[in-house]
């Protein structure tokens, strides 16, 4: 049955892959970018079933204004995927004030804005579904992506949170967590200026694989997408959903390390403890 979806970030990568492909299954589409003009040429093929909106991340009335809107001309929203955000690259300490603060803005106030302006809504029509689109990096970290996974670890600490507390009005969530896939994300990077303190640092080291196209990406944008929108379709999706070869391996060998750590620092307290008797 065709469903109303709500997609930030449609201009774009992922967003624009799912905004073509639940078009293409006949679903309505409310696709939000800062420049709707950039999905003039998807209107005209799709002027029955696509409405595009503006809104802008770093501007929370922007968000607020454009999630209403889509309700109030809508009545009923089925899906709401935060996509929108960007990656920012560079050492802890080459990055500028200006850099942390828009980063943080875009990929997690922006978001939280996002969800909390949709959460009434969603209640008043009794209950909904919303996609986060988070990474791999929301439970694993490359060096030079410092900030870029502040804002995914805490996004994901932030939904797992919400997701309790709306559950009992019909709300869930998924955590969308695709490994490096195929999409121009590495084109919209914003960079930092290097230090030469730097040079033949592991930082340095992922900085020179971006730059000259080693960095391994594995993921296909298309079978990325399908594989979310199938998970929102699914009566009883998974609260995290680990996308493509790449990320469940890193995921995996991450928790696990993170568990062999618990149970290595259990054995000492057991230990400590033995002593002290």
């Amino acid at each position: 049955m065709p469903k109303t979806w709500f997609i930030t970030g449609a201009t774009s990568g992922l967003g624009l892959e799912m905004a073509q492909q639940l078009l293409g299954e006949g679903h309505m589409v409310i696709a939000t970018a800062r420049r709707p003009d950039a999905l003039a040429q998807l209107r005209q093929h799709h002027p029955a079933r696509l409405d595009v909106v503006q809104l802008d991340l770093l501007e929370p009335d922007s968000i607020a204004f454009a999630i209403e809107s889509a309700f109030e001309r809508h009545k009923r929203i089925d899906v709401i995927v935060s996509n929108a955000g960007y990656g920012l690259f560079g050492a802890a300490e080459e990055l500028t004030t200006t850099q942390i603060d828009r980063q943080i803005a875009a990929n997690l106030t922006g978001s939280i804005h996002l969800i909390r302006a949709a959460l009434p809504l969603l209640r008043s029509q009794g209950g909904g579904r919303i996609v986060q689109v988070s990474s791999e990096g929301g439970q694993i970290a490359y060096p030079g992506f410092s900030l870029y996974h502040a804002t995914k670890w805490g996004i994901e600490g932030f939904v797992e949170s919400v997701a309790q507390e709306v559950a009992p009005f019909g709300i869930d969530f998924i955590i969308a967590e695709p490994g490096p896939t195929g999409t121009n994300f590495g084109t919209n990077l914003d960079r930092a200026e290097s230090l030469a303190a730097y040079a033949e640092t592991p930082a340095d080291a992922v900085r020179h694989a971006i730059s000259d196209g080693s960095f391994e990406i594995k993921g296909d944008a298309a079978r990325t997408v399908a594989a979310m929108i199938s998970a929102a379709q699914s009566d009883a999706p998974p609260l995290r959903l680990a996308l493509g070869s790449t990320a469940y391996t890193s995921i995996s060998q991450a928790l696990a390390a993170r568990l062999a750590a618990l149970e290595a620092q259990q054995a000492v307290a057991k230990s400590a403890d033995r002593q002290d008797l």
